[in-house]
This record gives C-alpha cells, sequence and structure tokens, in this order.
C-alpha cells in the first residue's frame, strides 16, 4: 500500500522553494493537473517519508472511515497524494501539527484546486504553505536536453512530463488524457448528463484561445445555458485545463476592455482538442499566433510560481484594440511583452510597447518581445527573446 520513492530523472525548478517551505510550516500543499509530476517530485525530494496515494481504493477507505488511526501509522509525517478525496483528514492533520509543532511533517499534493485550497484555507490556514506546480518549464527541458528541435514540435508535444519519458504518441496521450483525467474529473464535480456536448464544448474552448472570452457566444455554439457555460468554465479552471487571464485593472485614462481572455495550463493539450494531429499541422494552422501566446504566457506564469516571485499576470486592452498581450505586474512596476510567433523579429512588433509605455510612464519597465525565431536581442524600445530562452 505503501511505496518506496523513486529518483526524477528532470529536475524540477520548484524544488527548492518546497524545501525552504518545509522548514518555517508544519504541512506544505502541491496543487496542479494530473499528470504534472507532484508525485514524482515528492517522492524525490522526500524520500524518506512514508506515501500514501488516496486514489488507491484500499487506502481512501481506511482515510475515511477511521482518519485518526490512518494517520496514527505516520510517526514522523507522510506524504498524503490526492487528499482532496478524503477531507475529513485535514482538521485531524490539524489537531497532529498544532499538539506536535514538527515542520514539515506532512506534504499534501492534490489536483482538484478549489476542493483542496477550500479545506485548506477553512482548517490549515497558517499551517500550510501552497504551491502549483505546472507541467515542465522550457529550462527545465533544456537543462534535461529533451528540447524538442523545433517550435512548432514543442507546441504540438506540449509539456507534460510522461511525454517525456516514455515512447508515446502526444496525440494518442492527450485523447487518453482527456478521456480518463479530465472527463471523468469534471463528471464528479459537477453533473454533465450529456459527454458528447462537454467534449464539444471543450473542443469550443481551445478554438478561443487567446482570444476574448465571449460567454454567450460560446454558449450558444456548444448548445447550452449561459450558466452551464459559466459553471463548466470554473470547473474547468478549478481542475487546472484552463485559465481565464483577467485584463489589467490601470486604465491610464482609457476604456478598458473587461473580460478575461481564455487560455489552457498546457499547450499540447490545446492542440489536441482542436484536432492537430503532427507538428506540420501546427505550422500552417490558423490559430498558431494563439498557440504560441498559450505556451509563453504559462512559461512566465510556471516562473511566478516556481520562484514563489508574488508577480500576477494579466493582458491590457483598451476599446480602441490598443493591446498588450501580457502585463507582468511586479506591484511598484509593471512589465509589459508582446508575444509574436514569426521567426523574423521586425519594426511594427514593437508597436503596442512604444504605445503602451507612453501611456503608463514611469510604472513600466522596458518591454519585451517573445517570438518564434533564434536570437535575443537588446532594442531602444525592448529587448526580444526566442522561444528557447525564455
Amino acid at each position: 500500500m505503501y511505496k518506496k520513492m523513486q529518483q526524477l530523472v528532470i529536475k524540477r525548478e520548484i524544488e527548492k522553494q518546497v524545501l525552504q517551505a518545509c522548514g518555517g510550516y508544519p504541512v506544505v500543499s502541491i496543487t496542479g493537473p494530473r499528470q504534472s509530476g507532484k508525485t514524482t517530485l515528492c517522492r524525490t525530494i522526500f524520500p524518506a517519508k512514508p506515501y500514501a496515494s488516496l486514489e488507491d481504493p484500499e487506502t481512501l477507505a481506511f482515510a475515511l472511515n477511521d482518519p485518526r488511526r490512518f494517520l496514527s501509522q505516520f510517526d514522523e509525517g507522510a506524504v498524503l497524494d490526492e487528499v482532496q478525496r478524503a477531507p475529513e483528514l485535514f482538521s485531524y492533520i490539524q489537531g497532529i501539527v498544532d499538539r506536535e509543532n514538527k515542520m514539515g511533517q506532512y506534504i499534501l499534493t492534490g489536483s482538484a484546486q478549489f476542493l483542496l485550497d477550500n479545506r485548506i484555507t477553512q482548517t490549515l490556514a497558517g499551517r500550510v504553505s501552497i504551491f502549483e506546480l505546472l507541467p515542465f518549464t522550457i529550462r527545465e527541458l533544456r537543462n534535461a536536453n529533451q528540447m524538442p528541435d523545433r517550435l512548432d514540435e514543442l507546441i504540438y508535444n506540449g509539456l507534460y512530463p510522461p511525454l517525456y519519458d516514455r515512447l508515446i504518441e502526444p496525440r494518442h496521450w492527450y485523447a487518453d488524457y482527456i478521456r480518463t483525467y479530465v472527463e471523468r474529473d469534471v463528471r464528479q464535480l459537477t453533473a454533465v448528463e450529456n459527454l458528447s456536448t462537454f467534449q464539444t464544448f471543450l473542443g469550443l474552448c481551445a478554438g478561443r484561445i487567446g482570444n476574448i472570452l465571449d460567454l454567450t457566444s460560446l454558449a450558444n455554439d456548444a448548445g447550452i445555458a449561459p450558466n452551464t457555460a459559466k459553471t463548466w468554465l470554473s470547473i474547468l479552471e478549478a481542475s487546472y485545463v484552463i485559465y481565464l487571464l483577467r485584463p489589467h485593472h490601470k486604465n491610464f485614462s482609457k476604456r478598458l476592455i473587461k473580460r478575461p481572455k481564455i487560455y489552457f495550463n498546457d499547450v499540447g493539450l490545446a492542440a489536441r482538442l482542436l484536432g492537430i494531429k503532427s507538428p506540420e499541422e501546427v505550422t500552417n494552422h490558423y490559430l498558431r499566433g494563439g498557440l504560441f501566446e498559450c505556451l509563453v504566457i504559462n512559461e512566465y506564469r510556471k516562473h511566478g510560481f516556481n520562484e514563489r516571485s508574488g508577480d500576477h499576470f494579466f493582458f491590457w486592452r483598451d476599446h480602441k484594440g490598443l493591446e498588450v498581450d501580457l502585463i507582468i505586474d511586479h506591484g511598484l512596476k509593471i512589465t509589459p511583452i508582446e508575444i509574436k510567433s514569426g521567426a523574423t523579429v521586425t519594426s511594427s512588433y514593437f508597436d503596442s510597447l512604444k504605445k503602451f509605455n507612453a501611456l503608463a510612464g514611469k510604472e513600466c519597465n522596458l518591454g519585451i518581445v517573445v517570438y518564434g525565431g533564434e536570437v535575443n536581442q537588446s532594442r531602444s524600445w525592448g529587448d526580444t527573446v526566442s522561444w528557447r530562452d525564455l
């Protein structure tokens, strides 16, 4: 029932922060999508801790029926995987850590963000440090010599760990992932009566990647009520399938677009939902620009999560159509980033950055253009950064 830890092949950037948190908190929580590497991370950096998966039916039954005795097995604490399946454990864990006051005693992982975090905020506030682990970063792949040679191959593959340690075709893996995790989890969390309608809804979300969310249009195209669409979006966001990039709140004397944009937490999953069957199909796909945006924005978000930088991520667009793809809010300063999938930098790539910088003034750092080419440069209006060097 309790398994020996295994060594991770690709080192995760979040490791240092997790280990530091174990020195100051009795409980550490790691949430994220299924198959993003949470279990492997824990087995790697906590090899001496017992490991119990609440996905195992016998383990889950034990934890639900006798939580006090279940936890009594672990004198020095444990790694409890998919712990949101047994929320009754949280109040018992609270009692144990308050009594024993040992740092790094319990490591909790979970895939359903809203279930896990809601229980934590109620019972473990002040006792837990919370991390989010998304699939591999480009830098993690680069450091492990696992980077695909071409941008379109990376978009097609995505960055989920199983695609880099198994001999498996990405489109087949993603099809199984959607069936075994996404659809199952969503059906556990909300009443999805017609699975084919939900599958259509997922595909329609992928077709809107990088676009301003129009809830009414999305609902109409899926043949469902707007309230149902809103519920499904919330579940997909809480399950780490999609995320909504919110508009930046500063108006700089301009009227702003107030609706979010829709993206996926992994670009390969979005590509699969769009029916893309090879890297070559990415090259000529009408949504290649949106997929590249998704890839780049995810990399900045992952860096923020892994380093616990406190940065917040937005886009900016006014009612006249002036737009900046990504705004990183550092608190006192903001950094504007334009994302261009083309391989050759042109002067037009900096147009939005110039206009935004004039509006934002002293609050704004010089901008960055992330593009689909190979050369990094410093220019008067900002830096150009290759997708390889994010």
